[in-house]
């Protein structure tokens, strides 16, 4: 299937899905004993999608699809490392996913903490804690810089978490020679989104390469 469609095909249809699941009217394709069986044998999902490990983040769930539909890469904050990247290559290259989706949310756990951990009296975290969410640390930096006089108690937790989310793309660009070609050469297409709790939605941030009807480098979401 994935050989078959276009990086903004592949977009199109998780946002239906989206639709679908937001609207509480779901069609949960994919789920029964011939869908099973049919990808016993292969898998040729739709997307890569590397998102937070939150449980409220199920990713078949949100974009009412199912098995064998994406290739789901997840972690507390959606934080990029060798084996991320290395299970993301493996799906542009080898599953040849037309379409990467980066997905965050709003109320991170991981975020919380990253922000805490930069006030005066912030406790020492366990280092395993600590090393998963010190990549998500510049962007509070960042946020408290633009944050007219923002204190780690007063900033933006929901700018933190978009500007955590493209570092993250710009970080796997960077890291990963295959995607950033695959990007180049317009068979894979970038979205980044921030997916909404309370709403259901997912809404894109960033959109790299032809994830889009019209290609698009970099977009801002409109909604704060």
């Amino acid at each position: 299937m994935s050989e078959t469609i276009t990086p903004a095909q592949a977009w199109a249809q998780m946002q239906e899905g989206n639709a679908r699941f937001v609207a509480g009217t779901p069609q949960h394709p994919h789920q029964d004993v011939q869908r099973r069986h049919d990808i016993a044998v292969a898998q040729t999902p739709i997307a890569a999608l590397f998102g937070c490990s939150d449980s409220r983040l199920s990713a078949e769930i949100i974009f009412d699809l199912g098995l064998g539909d994406l290739f789901a890469v997840r972690n507390a904050g959606q934080v990029p490392g060798e084996s991320i990247i290395g299970s993301l290559e493996y799906a542009v290259e080898v599953l040849r996913v037309p379409l990467l989706v980066v997905l965050g949310h709003d109320a991170c756990g991981a975020v919380r903490a990253a922000i805490d951990s930069t006030r005066q009296d912030a406790p020492i975290l366990p280092p395993h804690i600590w090393r998963q969410i010190s990549p998500i640390v510049p962007s509070v930096r960042a946020a408290l810089r633009d944050g007219h006089g923002a204190t780690p108690e007063t900033v933006d937790a929901e700018l933190v978490g978009r500007l955590h989310l493209r570092e993250t793309i710009t970080a796997i660009l960077q890291s990963s020679e295959l995607i950033s070609s695959a990007v180049a050469e317009g068979r894979l297409g970038i979205v980044g989104a921030n997916y909404r709790l309370s709403e259901g939605t997912a809404v894109p941030d960033v959109i790299l390469g032809t994830a889009s009807d019209a290609a698009v480098s970099h977009t801002e979401g409109t909604r704060k």
